[in-house]
This record gives structure tokens, C-alpha cells and sequence, in this order.
């Protein structure tokens, strides 16, 4: 596919709430102005969300603020990569409050509210400040942006009223500690890696989709892998590229997702566009949701790339590959 780079500011939307086709692209930069989303135009279908992922040596945090129109959906996950146990606490709220987001990407922070939740992402020049806290667990970790390094945003055009735009950027430096039942456990800067994505627009209801990403040093070069599957096809976008040392190799292909659904552990293989990559999980994230009207199956699976990307070969890069599927 040829895809348009983006490469000045842009609005998101037209004022009758419609998709802006010249917003239709990709970019290097978090370029587009998603103000439009939320309010009257849409409602019911408008999705805003921001998640981050920190990868230690020893741990995996997450954290999840968003707003579905109708419901707000929050979280807090940690993984002991060693033990393989795990903390977490999710907020339902219907309707939709105890929630903050900006109306576009770093014009102001994000905050969850819940009982027993509290979340607050502050962003201040390249630094990002993630703060969680839930019963027996809190983080603060701050993330910091090299100058010159690239992130991979995109719009993904499904129809004038159904769109998305989402910022996925991946190798990005993390440092700060975790505590868990009053024990101080270290994120290491050097050696911990964060992944952010933000995402917003209007969604049809019934949606699936695949998402990997990791982070790591390999040979001596800092390596972000970014992947994703089935909710671009037939858009004429993608999400899929490949950092290097900052800079983003951008792959226009859809890309061949193989991975066994009776076996989630099982090696998945992902390849196109110059991509030739095997993802082998040592840990799945399973959850269900069904609330009726919402509905949500996720298989996140964590583990390590290893590949080839034209002249570039990576291995035991840290990260996830992912299932999902959700009515909401």
C-alpha cells in the first residue's frame, strides 16, 4: 500500500464531527489534533483512552485510563516476571466518571478515580511522570523521551464517521521503583523500557485485533518493534514499523499473524513488508469480560522477538504479543 506521511499539524476531524481526509496518514510526530473527539458528534462511539506498559528486569506495570462515552474503564496490572504473580485492579464505571483525559496528546494530564484506584500521567517537556496506586501496590515511574526519537501515529480511516487515531511509541527509557506490600522494588534506568498508546476516535461496535510491541538493546542498538493485525485491513493504513536507534523504518504492509489459538504460549510468527519475526511467550495475560452491552476477550502474551528486518537482526527483545476482542 502507499500511505501518506504526514508531516505538519492537522485536525482529526471536520466541524461537523465527520473524519478530515487530509488527517488520513501516518507521521513521525504526534501531528493531529483530536479535540473533536468526545462531546455531541458521535456519542456512544467515541473511544479515548491512554495505556502505558514498563518493562523492568524483573516486573511488568500497567496502567489503563479511558472513557467509552457511556463507561469509563480503568486498570492497574503488575507482573512478577520471576514468580509469575500478579496485582491488579479494574474499574468499571457506568456512567462514565472518575476520569481525565486531554483532548489531545501531552495538552494535559490524564487521571482515574475509583475506589481503591488512583492513576495520574503528567507530561512536562519530554518527561512523563506515571503514577499508580492501588491496594498493597503503587508505582512512580517517570518516562523520558529522547529528542530526536521517532513514534509511529497513525489514522485508520474505516469511514467519514468511524476512525481512529493512535500514537504508538515503544522503546522509551523508564526509571523510577514499584512497591509492593511495603517492599521497594527498583525500575533500573538503563534497563527498563516503557511503551505508550494513545488512542483516539470513533469505533464501530464489534472490533478484533492483534498488537505487539517490544523494547530492548541488541548488538548494541536500542530496537522498538511495533506490530499490529486485522482492525487496519482494508484501510489503507497500518500500524506496523520498526525503531532503530530512534528512527522509524515505517512498514505500509498488512502483515501475516500465525499463532496457535489452543496454545497461547506456543511460538506466534509474524511476517510482511521485510518483516520476518517470531514472538515465544513465557507468560499469558488472560481476561473475560462480559457485562452484555460490553464485552471484551484479551489474551496478552508476554515474551521475546527475535527476527530479521531487511539487513537488521534482533533477538531477546522483551515484550508482548496480543489477541483481542471486543463488543463495546
Amino acid at each position: 500500500m502507499a500511505e501518506n506521511e504526514l508531516t505538519e499539524q492537522v485536525g482529526l476531524t471536520l466541524p461537523d464531527g465527520s473524519l478530515n481526509p487530509e488527517a488520513v496518514g501516518w507521521a513521525r510526530r504526534p501531528l493531529v489534533d483530536t479535540s473533536g473527539i468526545g462531546g455531541r458528534h458521535g456519542w456512544g462511539r467515541n473511544k479515548r483512552w491512554e495505556y502505558w506498559n514498563v518493562a523492568t528486569p524483573t516486573h511488568v506495570l500497567a496502567l489503563t485510563v479511558s472513557s467509552l462515552d457511556y463507561v469509563a474503564v480503568h486498570e492497574v496490572w503488575v507482573l512478577d516476571r520471576t514468580s509469575r504473580r500478579t496485582w491488579g485492579k479494574a474499574a468499571t464505571l457506568l456512567p462514565a466518571r472518575g476520569v481525565e483525559l486531554p483532548g489531545s496528546l501531552n495538552t494535559g494530564p490524564a487521571r482515574a478515580r475509583a475506589r481503591g484506584l488512583a492513576i495520574d500521567i503528567d507530561a512536562a517537556d519530554r518527561d512523563t511522570r506515571l503514577r499508580a496506586a492501588i491496594p498493597g501496590l503503587s508505582f512512580d515511574v517517570t518516562v523520558s523521551r529522547p529528542e530526536s526519537q521517532d513514534c509511529l501515529a497513525v489514522v485508520v480511516p474505516w469511514s467519514r464517521t468511524r476512525f481512529q487515531y493512535t500514537v504508538k511509541d515503544v522503546a522509551l527509557p523508564a526509571s523510577g521503583s514499584v512497591t509492593i506490600d511495603g517492599v521497594v522494588h527498583s525500575v533500573p534506568a538503563g534497563d527498563s523500557w516503557a511503551v505508550h498508546d494513545h488512542g483516539r476516535g470513533r469505533w464501530p461496535y464489534n472490533v478484533h485485533w492483534n498488537w505487539g510491541a517490544g523494547s530492548g538493546r541488541c548488538d548494541g542498538r536500542t530496537i522498538g518493534i511495533q506490530v499490529g493485525g486485522k482492525w487496519t485491513v482494508g484501510s489503507g493504513s497500518t500500524e506496523n514499523g520498526i525503531l532503530v536507534d530512534g528512527e522509524l523504518h515505517k512498514i505500509s504492509d498488512e502483515l501475516d499473524w500465525t499463532y496457535d489459538l489452543a496454545d497461547w504460549e506456543h511460538p506466534w510468527r509474524i511476517a510482511g513488508g521485510g518483516l520476518i519475526a517470531t514472538f515465544t511467550p513465557e507468560y499469558n495475560r488472560r481476561a473475560r469480560t462480559n457485562l452484555g452491552l460490553i464485552s471484551a476477550s484479551t489474551d496478552q502474551c508476554f515474551g521475546y522477538w527475535a527476527g530479521t528486518f531487511g539487513d537488521l537482526e534482533f533477538d531477546g527483545i522483551y515484550g508482548w504479543a496480543e489477541d483481542v476482542h471486543n463488543r463495546w
